[in-house]
């Protein structure tokens, strides 16, 4: 087990728990709890494409690169519930991240993978999150860290260490196929932060909203009903605190057509409008038709901005629910106009289980530049990954990304982005 101050204070806050509770009601609470080791080794390379003084978050110093490599350890407990009519229980999240390389004037200021100041990244640095729980029949309350993965708002864990936000949420189940989900924040802590900062929403020049401010908190409230075992439709509303309010609409249909073969169709619409501060004015819509073949899966995408404003959502380290929202970019600008094509292959298909391969293409365009011309961009994004199936190396995962994005707008923002992730979970309960 890693022998580090979080890990014992996770098994410390744990124990503590535990043994506060009369022994009669322990048995639950201790036979269904699960924790995991997560070993994540992770690359990042990014190479900002022409003037480098126009780059995006690095113009003070010039910097056409970004490299750092750096070991995470991510340690997750989950307790089970206590006996009773409301049973209670504790989760913790202990992370840890390293630097193994970085600096040299290679450090970004975008923080991609560790924190610091300037050209510094910092040595290491950690968090401790604790959650208390508890659940009645099929709702469970959860306060204190939370990693929330719906419509309205999405924790990103596409980096080193996740993203984590602090609050409370409620997700019940009592009537089959439908979720209830239902939750207030008003902490985030980025990837490559060890600081819980206030809420705020995700801007720039091109999306065209104006008037944003710190939030005091994030409310959402929504579901999922399944109508029919082909058919699920999603509802969200969230509103961040003095900045927009919105609603979220979702459709997914999987059409079966013969063994092996589907046509899936996922249907988006949100609407975003101000909350008193800002101008934020935005229908959002998109469109996701992928075909499965086999291994083979061929898919073709949409996605309209349109109002006075790009689309919006949280600041900070967010992922949007958006049919374009890739590896780089969102292609969520005001009047933004994308397409992507999309190919994946499952080798598990020609007897290579493990080996995954994804392919895909977005090009944007109709929005405004800083001199009222059109705006255009585009991004490549390819992914290959192979877990182990056997042997000593049994569930390692290994994946390379890479993407290429390119753009009228801002010469210092074209990129090539290469990263190498190495990652291995150890059971330890």
């Amino acid at each position: 087990m890693l022998k580090t101050p979080i890990a014992r204070g996770v098994a410390l806050a744990t124990l503590g728990a535990t043994l506060a509770m009369p022994s009669m009601v322990q048995a639950a609470f201790i036979e269904d709890t699960k924790a995991n080791l997560e070993l994540r080794n992770f690359y990042f390379n990014r190479d900002y494409r022409g003037d480098p003084t126009l780059a995006s978050g690095v113009a003070d110093t010039g910097q056409n690169k970004q490299e750092e490599w750096a070991q995470g350890f991510l340690l997750r407990v989950e307790s089970g519930f206590t006996e009773g009519t409301v049973g209670f229980g504790v989760d913790a999240l202990g992370l840890l991240g390293v630097k193994l390389d970085s600096g040299g004037g290679r450090y970004g200021n975008g923080s991609q993978l560790l924190p610091g100041d300037g050209d510094n990244a910092a040595d290491d640095f950690s968090e401790l999150g604790l959650t208390a729980k508890a659940k009645v029949s099929k709702s469970v309350l959860k306060i204190g860290s939370l990693q929330p993965k719906n419509m309205a708002v999405a924790a990103s864990d596409s980096r080193l260490l996740p993203a984590v936000m602090r609050g409370a949420q409620l997700v019940s189940n009592e009537v089959d196929g439908l979720t209830l989900d239902l939750g207030y924040l008003d902490e985030l802590n980025n990837r490559a932060s060890s600081d819980y900062e206030d809420l705020s929403i995700n801007t720039s020049a091109r999306k065209g909203i104006t008037g944003a401010t710190e939030a005091d908190s994030f409310l959402f409230l929504g579901g999922q009903y399944k109508l029919t075992q082909d058919l699920t439709t999603s509802y969200y509303y969230s509103n961040l605190e003095d900045n927009y309010k919105q609603h979220a609409l979702n459709l997914v249909h999987v059409l079966p057509i013969s063994e092996g073969q589907s046509l899936k169709t996922d249907l988006r619409y949100q609407r975003s409008t101000d909350d008193g501060n800002t101008n934020v004015d935005n229908k959002a819509f998109g469109a996701m038709v992928t075909y499965s073949l086999s291994g083979h899966s061929f898919g073709l995408g949409y996605q309209k901005m349109s109002g006075d404003t790009g689309f919006a959502y949280v600041g900070g380290n967010i992922d949007p629910f958006l049919v374009n929202f890739i590896q780089i970019n969102d292609f969520a600008n005001a009047d933004e106009k994308s397409w992507q094509a999309r190919y994946d292959f499952n080798f598990a298909s020609v007897g290579v289980p493990g080996l995954t391969f994804m392919t895909r293409y977005i090009t944007g365009d109709n929005f405004d530049r800083a001199d009222g011309s059109e705006g255009k961009e585009w991004e490549r994004n390819t992914d290959i990954a192979y877990t182990f199936q056997e042997g000593a190396l049994k569930n390692l995962n290994v994946k390379w990304r890479n993407a290429t994005s390119r753009n009228n707008y801002a010469r210092g923002t074209n990129i090539d982005e290469n990263r190498l992730i190495v990652s291995y979970t150890i059971p330890l309960m």
